[in-house]
């Protein structure tokens, strides 16, 4: 009898990463407006934390999206902790609402700036977040996305917000 359980976990692993994908494109499809979260989190030596995701190329500030009943400040908090081990100890500075064309023609991302924070524990890879870590602003790892730039160069002063994600 050929079960689950006798699939390798690299078979397993390639089906949930594109059951992920199909049920992102389902959820982008069927929802009229998405709502999102993103941090932009900076230690002490001003490096920002970045994550690389399973499901979509590139480096992101770590974010997802806000639930039902729930309000933007405790989806960052809640979406912090899940994909980076990140507690945050104060509240974060808002930066802005942003129209991310890039992700559907229905998508808006609010950026919090994350200072005061700790770490609970080391990440470890999984369906979701392959790796993550901090980065020097001059040194971003390759495949960092536009927008994650472009919200860096925002915030440090260099450009003005502009009302686009990307």
């Amino acid at each position: 009898m050929f079960g689950f359980a006798s699939v390798s976990m690299s078979v397993r692993a390639a089906v949930a990463r594109v059951l992920r994908r199909l049920f992102h494109w389902w959820f982008l499809l069927t929802r009229p407006m998405t709502l999102g979260v993103r941090a932009m989190v900076l230690d002490h030596q001003d490096r920002v934390l970045l994550v690389r995701h399973t499901y979509i190329q590139g480096w992101h500030m770590p974010g997802g999206g806000i639930e039902n009943n729930e309000d933007a400040l405790t989806a960052i908090t809640r979406e912090l902790e899940e994909e980076a081990n990140i507690r945050l100890l104060g509240v974060p500075q808002w930066h802005g609402l942003f129209f991310n064309a890039h992700a559907s023609p229905r998508d808006h991302v609010g950026l919090y700036v994350v200072r005061d924070f700790e770490v609970i524990g080391p990440h470890q890879p999984d369906g979701e977040i392959a790796e993550i870590g901090f980065f020097a602003r001059d040194a971003l790892p390759p495949g960092t996305s536009q927008g994650t730039i472009l919200r860096l160069d925002e915030v440090f002063g260099r450009v003005q917000p502009a009302p686009r994600w990307s």
